[in-house]
């Protein structure tokens, strides 16, 4: 009896996901969070007409390989034509697909360190080399970042705008502006997942037809649908096109598929649920304020809390929180794991908060 043959590259990776979860937290205490504040989902919950149309769907069938008529739906929603559009397994699907066409073992890729480690999680499992910069101010640096892929060769860059895991963001036009200093044949991954939470102008306006950057966009968000997994990318066609290479041509099961159209097409909801992200913001921004931390502006359905300490300090108060039922995440890279990450949520949600960190805090100063 022998053990199988795992490749070289993957004998070297550990057995590890990015993110621990909230269900694996719960395991580990032996009882349910009271407030669920630490995934950046939408607690707020989806669409009534995408929560029918999933509940109304032949799910013996499977989906559409595809995705047809979202495909179309999403073109027409951005003024695009359907080639621009590949469907996928939420954004982390299709980050996957997309190292899996572009990087192979010793590919240079550029990211900021403290971005977004799903996304590290695919070019460490194709073999690819990261290279990071610094944030600067709390925000992401697409001057660094672009100035790196030309000293390094970089095939890929990442960039999250709105920024995940602090929340901050540029213009759309001054993104736009930058690209003249990105490299020829490297291709800018620009994860907008967080857009719909954001100022206008935010979006950046670059032509669909542009083939230095994909726009990655979700329905995890503020469209309250993260469990269905339905995410998007726009590009050139050829590049869209590629996708077809590698994907997982059933991997979007058709509850997903219309739930996601029907969402699309709810836009007073998704009014609703930005006029609530705001004012859940706000409400974050209250309670840090009154306990004596800083909020940082947000772009997102998060805040950022600045606890004005180091990262163990930061972490004794997310310990405490966790400990008491509230579940919230943090950045995990200096200086930014200085601060703690809220999610919205509802009024209870908040509440249970409010409740909790001052005795966070006092845990943490304990510890100090």
């Amino acid at each position: 009896m022998t053990d199988p043959r795992y490749t070289p590259l993957a004998l070297s990776l550990p057995a590890t996901v990015p993110f621990v979860g909230p269900e694996t937290q719960e395991r580990q205490r032996g009882a349910p969070f009271i407030a669920r504040l630490g995934a950046n989902e939408s607690v707020f919950g989806p669409s009534p007409r995408a929560a029918e149309a999933m509940a109304n769907t032949e799910i013996w069938m499977y989906g559409d390989p595809e995705n047809h008529d979202l495909r179309h739906a999403l073109a027409e929603h951005h003024g695009v034509g359907a080639d621009n559009i590949v469907v996928g397994e939420g954004i982390d699907g299709l980050l996957g697909y997309l190292v899996r066409l572009l990087i192979g073992p010793g590919d240079a890729v550029v990211t900021s360190d403290g971005a977004y480690p799903t996304f590290n999680y695919h070019v460490a499992g194709f073999g690819g080399v990261l290279h990071t910069v610094p944030y600067r101010d709390d925000h992401e640096d697409p001057a660094a970042l672009f100035a790196l892929a030309v000293e390094t060769d970089a095939k890929l860059v990442y960039l999250a705008n709105p920024d995940n895991p602090m929340g901050s963001w540029h213009s759309g036009k001054d993104i736009v502006a930058a690209l003249d200093d990105l490299p020829d044949g490297c291709l800018l991954i620009l994860d907008e997942a967080y857009v719909e939470c954001a100022p206008e102008g935010t979006e950046a306006p670059v032509a669909a037809d542009d083939p230095r950057v994909i726009r990655m966009r979700t329905f995890s968000k503020a469209y309250g649908m993260a469990g269905a997994r339905v995410g998007y990318a726009i590009g050139a066609p050829e590049l869209i096109s590629a996708f077809n290479k590698v994907r997982n041509h059933f991997g979007m099961n058709r509850a997903a598929q219309a739930g996601a159209l029907a969402a699309l097409q709810d836009d007073a909801w998704l009014k609703r649920i930005q006029n609530k992200i705001a004012e859940a913001r706000t409400r974050i921004g209250q309670i840090a304020t009154k306990n004596g931390l800083t909020p940082l502006p947000s772009a997102t359905n998060f805040v950022a809390i600045d606890c004005r300490r180091d990262g163990n300090f930061a972490k004794a108060v997310l310990e405490s929180l966790v400990a008491q039922g509230v579940f919230v995440r943090m950045p995990f890279a200096a200086p930014q794991n200085r601060c703690i990450r809220v999610s919205c949520g509802e009024a209870c949600d908040l509440d249970a908060f409010a409740a909790a960190l001052p005795k966070a805090l006092e845990a943490a100063n304990a510890r100090a």
